[in-house]
């Protein structure tokens, strides 16, 4: 098939590159390419740290995407980080969000056990002395999305398949794909949550990523080579274009120093703010999208990262066979799903 993809985040390039692996011509078009969402993530690879009321059907999702990164990571050159997650609580207050968080694990088939505060300082010593308690995530893993990125565009560029404007060439079938905005008629369908992350350099990053809650902000630190440490994220609904603010900034740092006291001494490399593609309902619109020959691969939501493996071989499938995941299907919003 001759396939466009609008869009060249994670999404567009993971399905790009799953569509070139299977023998399909495609160009991938996008004015500024690896420069949106993706490229401010944090790279968590964590459907149990993820997981919330009300949105179980993620967990499930995250878990089919998390088998098949290492295996994805491997294809395109990129390094896993598998010391897993700490789930920490500032106060005793903060420590009923994880308590709260273990309890929806378990009633999900993943029992966790709570770490006092000596066992979880002994498992991360650069967490604060006063930290509540907290619990181990040992399969919640990360990566560093710009490194996969980069393995993408690559990829995709050896094929000649990337251009920045849109050719009039015929095609089969277009995947749109580009994030926080949608063109017509499915603008509706995705709205902008503003998302701010800072990265720090320190000599004593955490062994582990750390996610966390202090006196009820959130907050986590992604663990990065070199000493590179990726704070975030606020989450904010706006209508403005995304700007790192320093009411932002500051309530990140405040909350991660609290938990992790050595990030003071840190370097401060970046502040920056994207937009995350937010569903009426939270969860992607992967599949047909009621206009014939245009599929959609959007509204990811904070779980890109996640779930670009997933979702590239959803797309895939989709286009060979016509085949439909019904959670994700993009006409749950419209009066034109098929009950076929």
């Amino acid at each position: 098939m001759r396939v466009r993809v609008l869009g060249a985040g994670i999404i567009g390039l993971s399905v790009a590159d799953e569509l070139l692996r299977c023998g399909h011509a495609v160009t991938v078009v996008d004015p500024a390419p690896a420069s949106g969402a993706s490229y401010a993530a944090a790279g968590m690879l964590a459907p149990a740290g993820e997981v919330w009321h009300g949105e179980e059907a993620l967990l499930s999702l995250g878990r089919r995407s998390l088998a098949l990164w290492p295996e994805y990571a491997a294809r395109l050159g990129v390094a896993l980080h598998t010391t897993g997650t700490l789930l920490v609580g500032r106060d005793h207050g903060d420590l009923q969000q994880v308590e709260r968080q273990a309890a929806l694990l378990a009633l999900h088939g993943t029992p966790v056990e709570l770490l006092t505060r000596r066992e979880l300082l002994s498992r991360e010593p650069t967490l604060t002395s006063r930290v509540a308690g907290g619990l181990l995530l040992p399969d919640d893993h990360s990566v560093d999305p710009r490194l996969v990125l980069d393995a993408l565009i690559n990829r995709v560029v050896e094929q000649r398949a990337l251009a920045t404007v849109v050719e009039t060439t015929d095609v089969d079938a277009t995947v749109i794909a580009t994030g926080a905005q949608l063109p017509e008629p499915w603008t509706h369908l995705v709205r902008g949550v503003r998302g701010e992350v800072v990265r720090v350099r320190t000599d004593d990053p955490p062994a582990h990523t750390v996610r966390g809650w202090v006196h009820g902000e959130p907050v986590y630190a992604v663990p990065r080579a070199g000493g590179e440490v990726v704070i975030g994220a606020t989450s904010e609904e706006h209508d403005e274009p995304p700007i790192a603010t320093v009411g932002g900034v500051a309530r990140l740092l405040d909350a991660a120093r609290a938990l992790l006291p050595g990030l003071d001494r840190a370097e401060l490399t970046e502040a920056i703010a994207r937009d995350r593609p937010g569903t009426p309902d939270n969860l992607p619109l992967v599949g047909p999208s009621g206009v014939a020959g245009t599929v959609l691969a959007a509204g990811l939501f904070r779980h890109g990262v996640l779930l670009a493996p997933l979702v590239a071989q959803l797309v895939a499938d989709h286009l060979e066979t016509g085949a439909v995941d019904p959670t994700l299907d993009p006409r749950r919003f419209t009066s034109e799903r098929s009950h076929a």
